[in-house]
């Protein structure tokens, strides 16, 4: 006991140590003042319950994604027809579809093929996004007019219809409907970005660097994507949920995941014959798009209010 009491004490003492270091009005270096804000954007997102549920579901979502393997009892795929439409119990704990494939290996699974969609759109859309939206608002004049009709051009159809057309000019399959989702996904991004670029650009230090000699190229990229980018991560987070849903309706059409592969919208398609008597079979994957959306909502509200300048928090 005499031998704890100095280690607790000391372990006390540290960790006063770094809350003092993280909480300092007088930061010594750009890395402590970085890490002031990271803690400080932490502390104003953790006191808002609602984001919290939204955390905790998309960390929910990368961990049972992440050991797939080791949660489930197969790949999802396999058929077995002595026990198809069982449902919900001990053993299957989801119950079994119309091929006797158990339904909660196939949702673990799925959750991969999610995670796979949203991260792939979201690394073709934000860079897209940010690019058209940054040079339109930097140098307007004709740039700006031919960039933004182009913009409008893809807003101006709703998002499915639009995926639609260009899976069934590309063929179905998961990585034509990513790319389809991108294709009409990227226009917000570009709005965001060019009404940000547009506040900011004849800013002191954008004006700086332009005496300085700084090319456009590099204003762009070191000064003015950097203070876009909080806005597009909000508007990307609020809008996993479209991304999702929209994967899930191409799925259900067919233009989706291809089978085998266990992907909730084609789930849903297979099993909608059965939903009076055997409910579970597609109500489970419906409701696993309806808290993964959910999740990405709330998540990214939480995010609208830790990351916005003007919200004068964090």
């Amino acid at each position: 006991m005499t031998e704890m009491a100095p280690r607790d004490g000391a372990q006390a003492g540290s960790e006063a140590g770094l809350r003092a270091w993280l909480l300092s009005s007088t930061p010594s270096s750009a890395f402590q003042a970085r890490c002031q804000r990271v803690y400080l954007s932490w502390r104003s997102f953790s006191r808002n319950p609602i984001a919290m549920v939204g955390f905790l579901i998309i960390l929910l979502l990368l961990v049972v994604a992440a050991f797939a393997p080791l949660i489930t009892s197969g790949d999802g795929t396999s058929q077995v027809l002595q026990d198809r439409l069982l449902p919900p119990s001990a053993e299957h704990w989801f119950g079994t579809d119309q091929l006797g494939r158990d339904i909660f290996d196939r949702i673990i699974w799925g959750s991969r093929i999610t995670l796979y969609i949203v991260a792939l759109v979201a690394v073709i859309v934000v860079p897209v996004g940010l690019l058209v939206g940054t040079v339109a608002g930097y140098l307007g004049g004709w740039v700006d007019a031919i960039l933004m009709r182009i913009t409008d051009i893809f807003l101006a159809f709703p998002r499915l219809i639009l995926a639609l057309a260009f899976v069934s000019a590309l063929g179905p399959g998961l990585e034509n409907a990513v790319l389809a989702i991108a294709l009409t996904t990227w226009s917000p991004f570009a709005r965001i970005a060019r009404a940000e670029t547009l506040t900011i650009r004849n800013a002191e230090h954008i004006l700086a660097a332009r005496v300085q000699g700084a090319s456009t190229g590099r204003i762009l990229l070191h000064h003015v994507t950097p203070l876009c980018l909080s806005s597009v991560i909000v508007r990307l987070t609020l809008d996993m949920a479209g991304i999702i849903l929209t994967a899930a309706g191409l799925g259900f059409l067919g233009l989706g995941a291809q089978p085998p592969l266990p992907e909730w919208g084609a789930m849903i398609s297979d099993g909608r014959q059965y939903l009076l008597d055997q409910w579970w079979v597609p109500t489970i994957p419906g409701i696993a798009i309806l808290v993964v959306s959910m999740g990405f909502n709330l998540l990214g509200d939480g995010l609208r209010d830790v990351l916005d300048p003007r919200s004068g928090e964090g």
